[in-house]
């Protein structure tokens, strides 16, 4: 029988009750929430239990407005090539001390998403054989993907509006 995402749910909710929540099928991929100190047991779960066999891609996004228990989510997707299932769950850290519990033990390919969401983000996997930055210098001390830091450089005058003819047009003219 082939897996569907009624399934994935069922399965998922009997397993983790009320941590998994927020079912939504966006984009024909299955997508949901669960508390933080669940997604290793809900990667290892889906794995061996549900035939997901391939982690797809881990990611961060930073939500500063967020409230703080809230302001990082580390996303998460599955593949499962079987039956050509995917799903797509996040959870949510602080954004104090942002850390959650490493996949590297349940897929090698974690390692360096990991890494990138370190080194972007600050991101502390706890259990990580080798967290270091992976495109920055090492001697960073910020991490430039946070929304904290300003997309451009206010004081650049290569930027200013007039070199690029987006002069506002006067409206009164003669």
């Amino acid at each position: 029988m082939a897996l569907d995402y009624t399934t994935v749910e069922e399965k998922l909710k009997a397993k983790f009750g009320e941590e998994v929540k927020d079912f939504t099928n966006d984009y024909g991929m299955l997508a949901f929430e669960i508390a933080s100190n669940k997604n290793v047991e809900a990667i290892q779960f889906m794995r061996d239990e549900l035939g997901f066999n391939f982690l797809t891609t881990l990611f961060t996004i930073h939500y500063p407005d967020n409230d703080l228990e809230r302001q990082f989510a580390i996303v998460y997707q599955m593949h499962n090539w079987v039956d050509n299932v995917r799903v797509r769950f996040k959870i949510f850290i602080n954004g104090e001390n942002p850390e959650a519990e490493t996949a590297t033990g349940l897929f090698p390919c974690a390692n360096w998403m990991e890494r990138e969401s370190y080194d972007f983000y600050g991101i502390i996997f706890n259990g990580h054989p080798d967290l270091k930055r992976i495109l920055n210098m090492d001697e960073m001390v910020s991490f430039p993907m946070r929304k904290e830091f300003p997309l451009e450089d206010g004081n650049r005058t290569d930027k200013d509006d007039r070199y690029f003819g987006r002069i506002p047009q006067n409206t009164n003219a003669n």
